[in-house]
């Protein structure tokens, strides 16, 4: 008699990007804070860098910062979402530290920067965004890590089904 056939391994199910609910609005806030902290910063570095050089360079980085957090939230691999965390980290760790400058040491900042009083200007949506951002990606580290416990349960359910006879391919 034939040995029973097990039915086809399903295929793990692929985690969904970062960029999917939520998500798309805020790839649409970072986008949008990329593009106006780096326009602001490259104009006001190439018209008046020596009046305030200072802010003009630590908007500029916050719109590199900002510009990794779009890329790689937008990406949403594995690789992506970890380099994620670091950009929305330092993002956090600027605006605490340049908002403090700036209200210690106002004479630095004769011009605003994007984090200058904690993002005051912005109306602080620069102090909440790498929050936001970073329960985020925790949101999509807690489910990455929840699919990895539930693939090998998949693979021993699919083995049960099949009366234990499994392709020595697949194993």
């Amino acid at each position: 008699m034939s040995e029973p056939i097990a039915p086809p391994e399903p295929a793990p199910a692929q985690p969904e990007s970062t960029r999917t609910g939520p998500g798309r609005l805020l790839v649409a806030v970072y986008g949008l804070f990329a593009l106006s902290a780096s326009a602001r910063a490259g104009v006001q570095i190439a018209t008046k860098f020596s009046h305030a050089p200072v802010a003009y360079l630590l908007s500029a980085f916050a719109g590199v910062v900002y510009i990794l957090a779009t890329a790689t939230l937008a990406n949403g691999s594995p690789t992506a979402r970890r380099i994620a965390v670091v950009s929305c980290s330092v993002e956090f760790a600027g605006v605490l530290a340049v908002g403090t400058w700036s209200l210690v040491d106002p004479a630095t900042f004769p011009d605003a920067t994007v984090w200058s009083g904690y993002g005051s200007g912005y109306g602080f949506v620069p102090l909440v965004l790498p929050v936001f951002g970073l329960l985020w990606l925790r949101h999509w580290a807690k489910r990455a890590a929840a699919q990895r416990m539930s693939m090998p349960a998949a693979r021993d359910e699919a083995e049960t089904a099949g009366g234990g006879a499994v392709d020595a391919g697949r194993r």
